[in-house]
């Protein structure tokens, strides 16, 4: 008799495991598909982690230094921090172009004599008004005067005007109206400007002669500040007509405008030319004459010593537009001044 005797059912902690073997191979394939995906989740992430809309950084052509950086003599040379906004300025700045300074106006020397009477301040006070409208001018008013007045000294105070203010008075002798006025105070004038630049290398600059009784259009200004030498234009209002003029041909002056003198070698208003500061300081000697001069002849014994008629630059449109106007100051009337009952208030005039 053969009885059947059970198989023995395999213990659980001991030998081969059929539901152990299926965990393991289960596992074991999680593993291998893990990693089959994982470098496309990887390109995954990357692609999503780039934004397309965002700038490339800017390479910049500076050489990159680090904190540790030794330069010259064992100094330690500082890293200089950048920003995306800082670099792409000085890029920038660095494909403009580089401006040039522009040039130094010459400055306009203006000697203007003057002297005490009723209407100075008025005129003055005009003057003023004009030069204050024009760039690079130094004022250089010169007093008939042993002294400088209060009134002239208080006026330039207030005209906001780089000036100078120099007195020389006028000989007793030559107060004659037949005799050339303003004479020591233009030479003064020149006599300061060659004392300011002989220790140093002269600036651009030109010299006018620009009397209180005269009226000036600011147009004139622009046309005198290109003098080369000697420019000249015409008067209006003088000589007895209504303006005196240079004549000009082919660029040059050939003659003269003029009711009066024809014969002079420059038949020219002292209001009617201006000279480049080189050639006053090249010409020291060049002043105006007491001496052997004539009214109505300073501005031809002055320009003789300094240029002549060929080398005259004419301006204003070749001398055909009038610029400056001998506007001389009516004489004041005051005749109903009171001479014993004065005003209490001392009002300056």
């Amino acid at each position: 008799l053969h009885t059947e005797v059970p198989y023995p059912e395999p213990s659980p902690c001991r030998g081969w495991c059929p539901r152990r073997w299926g965990a393991r191979t289960m596992k074991s394939a999680l593993c291998s598909r893990f990693f089959i995906l994982l470098p496309w989740i990887l390109i995954v992430i990357i692609m999503l982690d780039v934004d397309p809309r965002r700038p490339a950084p800017q390479l910049t052509s500076r050489p990159y230094f680090s904190p540790h950086a030794v330069g010259c003599g064992g100094s330690r040379v500082p890293l200089r921090r950048s920003s995306p906004g800082r670099d792409a300025a000085e890029k920038r700045n660095e494909s403009r172009p580089q401006l040039q300074p522009e040039p130094r106006l010459p400055t306009i020397y203006a000697i203007t004599p003057t002297y005490s009477r009723p209407v100075q301040k008025a005129e003055l006070t005009r003057l003023a008004n004009t030069f204050r409208q024009v760039a690079q001018l130094h004022w250089i008013l010169v007093e008939d005067r042993a002294t400088r007045s209060e009134l002239v000294s208080s006026f330039l105070a207030r005209a906001g005007l780089p000036n100078t203010h120099l007195h020389v008075p006028t000989p007793r002798r030559y107060k004659r109206p037949w005799l050339p006025r303003a004479t020591e105070q233009r030479n003064a004038g020149l006599a300061w400007l060659r004392q300011r630049h002989q220790h140093q290398s002269a600036q651009p600059g030109v010299l006018f002669f620009a009397d209180d009784d005269n009226t000036y259009s600011l147009e004139l200004f622009q046309e005198m500040r290109t003098t080369r030498k000697v420019s000249v234009w015409p008067v209006g209002l003088v000589g007895g007509r209504r303006y005196e003029r240079p004549l000009v041909k082919n660029g040059k002056v050939v003659g003269w405008y003029t009711g009066w003198r024809e014969d002079r070698p420059f038949a020219i208003d002292m209001a009617g030319f201006a000279v480049s500061l080189q050639v006053i300081l090249s010409n020291p000697k060049a002043v105006f004459k007491r001496r052997g001069s004539q009214p109505g002849m300073q501005e031809s014994d002055f320009l003789k010593q300094i240029t002549t008629v060929e080398e005259l630059e004419p301006k204003a449109s070749n001398c055909t537009k009038v610029l400056v106007w001998h506007t001389r100051t009516e004489k004041v009337n005051l005749a109903n001044e009171p001479k014993y009952h004065l005003d209490t208030v001392n009002i300056e005039v």
